[in-house]
């Protein structure tokens, strides 16, 4: 599991490897540079010209580092060194005093000195200006500059954090704005937040051999979900196991008109290994789940249209409720019922979701452990609107302390806050997921693992990341702009063997 740590923290881990280890802070530069150009020299051809913006700062020095060893990989490099009004750092320095005469060097001293320079004749620009040590808005000749590069046609990469953007709170003013930002050893929270995928860009972190056991030390309750993590909770099947060792799952969902909500969920559930599944549906529905999810068995509802009762078997493992389901009267009443009888975590999308906003006081009827998978507009239905996206982050954390519960907030990096305040942020899934279905298979998966057995925090990263993963193979092969949620449920025994 890779920690997300604090600007504090990175500064700390930086100084307790330096000890640790021992090495010297100037060749930890020199580290993460050659960590840098390595990935650099795979994907930029070396035709293609390079301009580096330095400060004079540590982030500065990791920028001439790679000037240097750029050049040596017959680069055509071009630097420009913003000295404004900061005092420049030993590191900076030392590697100042390493460039060879074969760059070609410029300083930045004020507005007149940018007036001078065009940065319009290069296809990279590579923006070493600040780091993680920055705590405040861009201001003078800095925020001049990055304004100027923000407007520069030009491939534009960042050296561990664009420069200005805060990696712990909200950014305000100017940030340089790349298309790619290549971050040393582990993920930076702000790189996880939709607000600044307009300033991070896609981003890599690369690992610049940060000490084991400084990382290990390190407190924190925000984590990254690796295949490592998921690959170790998978459970092999045994040679005598029967269906009834796999579990046993309730899924209500579906309604007139949204049955296809319910198909994909079941079908799901039993793609992920659940060993029966019983699916609650109305009348209209029965014939179209009996077709579509021959495995499956179902009870049909004594409404023709919706959910409106159920009798509940207190041998079922896991119940799912939510897509398809429909937002009736009598739908809400049937629902109040369920949360009241039921003493087993549920797991709760789509309609539930809604059904539960609209009627706040039923929250504290949710067992314990239950597992809610919003998307933002359903969680904004849930607590209100948020100033920023760590503003939202700090509400999903503090409803599910409130809840007892796990809140998995769909997107890019989706979230699951803990009920004991931790927050774990999924690396797996791609934009073609952006379809209708893709959280109604979400659903189905979830309630597969929880049936299942497995301790619900497994159940839910496993969840998580093995749909993010399923739909990343069916990318591959078929391609973003075409996948549909059923893409997903067929490379779900894929992802599997992907993790095994």
């Amino acid at each position: 599991m890779l920690k997300i740590l604090s600007a504090d923290q990175i500064k700390a881990l930086d100084a307790c490897t330096i000890q640790s280890e021992p090495i010297a802070s100037i060749d930890l530069m020199e580290r993460a540079g050659q960590a840098f150009v390595s990935w650099f020299c795979r994907q930029i051809d070396p035709v293609k010209t390079v301009g580096i913006i330095c400060g004079t700062g540590n982030n500065g020095g990791d920028g001439l580092v790679i000037a240097r060893l750029l050049l040596e990989y017959n680069y055509k490099v071009e630097v420009w060194i913003v000295k404004g009004q900061s005092k420049s750092s030993p590191d900076f320095l030392a590697n100042y005093n390493r460039l060879t005469s074969k760059l070609s060097l410029h300083e930045i001293q004020d507005e007149n000195d940018l007036i001078k320079i065009t940065f319009d004749n290069h296809d990279v620009l590579v923006d070493a200006l600040f780091g993680t040590g920055l705590s405040r808005s861009l201001s003078g000749i800095y925020e001049s500059v990055i304004s100027r590069l923000n407007k520069v046609k030009a491939y534009r990469i960042a050296v561990d954090v664009p420069s200005g953007l805060l990696i712990d709170a909200p950014s305000t003013g100017t940030v340089f704005k790349a298309d790619f930002t290549l971050t040393f050893q582990l993920p930076k929270l702000a790189f996880l937040l939709p607000e600044n995928f307009s300033l991070v860009g896609n981003w890599q972190a690369v690992r610049i051999g940060l000490d084991k056991n400084c990382i290990d030390s390190a407190r924190t309750d925000s984590f990254m979900i690796e295949k490592k993590d998921v690959k170790a909770m998978v459970k092999p099947r045994h040679k005598f196991d029967h269906k009834g060792d796999n579990g046993k799952a309730l899924l209500i969902a579906g309604s007139q008109g949204k049955m296809g909500a319910a198909v994909l969920a079941a079908r799901a559930a039993m793609r992920t290994g659940l060993g029966l599944l019983t699916c609650h549906v109305p009348k209209a529905g029965l014939n179209i789940v009996q077709s579509s999810v021959p495995e499956s068995m179902a009870i049909v509802d004594g409404h023709d249209e919706h959910f409106t009762n159920l009798s509940i078997d207190a041998s079922v493992d896991a119940i799912g409720i939510g897509p398809g389901l429909g937002l009736h009267t009598e739908t809400m009443h049937a629902f109040e019922k369920l949360l009241e009888r039921s003493v087993k975590p549920l797991i709760i999308d789509a309609d539930a979701i809604t059904l539960l906003a609209n009627k706040p006081a039923l929250q504290h009827l949710l067992p314990p452990n239950s597992i809610l998978t919003p998307h933002p507009g359903e969680f904004k239905r849930l607590v209100g609107d948020w100033g920023n996206d760590f503003d939202r982050l700090e509400k999903q954390k503090k409803f599910a302390r409130d809840i007892k519960g796990f809140v998995v907030l769909k997107g890019a990096h989706t979230s699951i806050a803990t009920p004991d305040g931790k927050v774990y942020f999924n690396s797996s899934g791609n934009p073609g997921m952006a379809t209708a279905g893709s959280g109604d298979v979400l659903t189905g998966m979830l309630t597969s693992l929880v049936a299942q057995g497995y301790p619900m925090l497994e159940a839910v990263m496993m969840g998580v990341y093995l749909h993010g993963l399923a739909g990343d193979l069916a990318a591959r092969k078929i391609g973003e702009q075409s996948m549909l949620a059923s893409d997903i449920i067929d490379f779900i025994p894929q992802a599997y063997h992907d993790l095994r």
